[in-house]
């Protein structure tokens, strides 16, 4: 039996979207050659013994935190119950607990610095989407022609990450950008950022990640940059610029509005900065 191959059949049945099914593969591939190598058993063989094992030698050898590990927990459950069709017992491998932290988010003057100063038009009219619209990286990737509404000045955006469509906005600026890239690359009718060797599909999402970074060496920047950090960004400038967060959540296409508040941390705005008691102590004035 392939298990891989049943495995990702199982996942593809979810109605992923293709991003994400990549993200449920990550260490199937490592556990399966672990257990085969190592192990010398078929995947029904193996205890619960064995896969805590996996997990030790897979976070030291890598150097994985706890989050991460959490990720390769939830994947070994899916394959036990949907591929071997055994059960499976929480407390056997129970999440780990990890410290929680705030994504890096770029100042309002950072942003412009990056987007500015790209000269290649591709990743430039990506990111200037990512930043102006708050779109995921996928949803960037898998725009179409007929997905900008010029004259309503929005994106319809159908390949969300919760399968529900919704409409982003569309910024003049980035509509600038958008259109020049789209002169100078070929007018794709079909998805706006094709693959190069088979316009019939979208863009690979590595291949944007490879030029923020790329930009941001040339910048002399440290390393901080992703493709998350400019939706990170778009929520947060909005938010600073005293957008309220029901709206956010709906143009960033939030099941939740927990997601959404996030930005309420990440702001810097003094409009939402608390005064602390003790600067206005005694009318301020403090003395030895």
């Amino acid at each position: 039996m392939d298990y891989l191959k049943c495995y990702k059949k199982m996942i593809s049945l979810r109605g992923l979207t293709d991003h994400t099914m990549k993200s449920y593969r990550t260490y199937i591939s490592t556990y399966l050659d672990y257990i085969e190598i190592t192990l010398h058993k078929t995947p029904s063989q193996v205890s619960y013994n064995d896969q805590r094992r996996f997990l030790e030698v897979l976070q030291r050898e890598r150097n994985l935190s706890d989050r991460t590990i959490n990720v390769a927990i939830f994947q070994l459950r899916f394959f036990t119950l949907y591929v071997l069709h055994k059960p499976w017992d929480d407390t056997q491998l129970p999440m780990r607990k990890f410290d929680a932290y705030l994504p890096f988010v770029p100042t309002k003057e950072e942003t412009k610095i990056f987007i500015s100063t790209m000269t290649d038009l591709k990743p430039k009219a990506m990111v200037a989407l990512m930043y102006s619209s708050g779109l995921r990286i996928g949803e960037v990737c898998n725009l179409r022609y007929e997905d900008i509404q010029r004259k309503n000045m929005r994106i319809h955006i159908t390949h969300g990450k919760n399968h529900s469509d919704r409409y982003a906005i569309l910024s003049k600026q980035a509509l600038d950008i958008l259109t020049e890239y789209w002169f100078a690359c070929g007018r794709p009718a079909g998805y706006l950022f094709p693959k190069q060797r088979d316009s019939s599909k979208p863009i690979d999402t590595f291949y944007l990640s490879r030029h923020i970074a790329k930009h941001e060496a040339e910048l002399g920047w440290s390393k901080r940059f992703t493709c998350h950090s400019f939706r990170h960004a778009f929520g947060t400038h909005l938010y600073e610029n005293g957008v309220d967060l029901m709206t956010i959540k709906t143009l960033l296409g939030h099941k939740s509005l927990e997601s959404t508040t996030i930005y309420v941390h990440l702001a810097v705005s003094s409009k939402h900065t608390a005064t602390s008691p003790f600067d206005t102590l005694m009318d301020g004035d403090y003395h030895e």
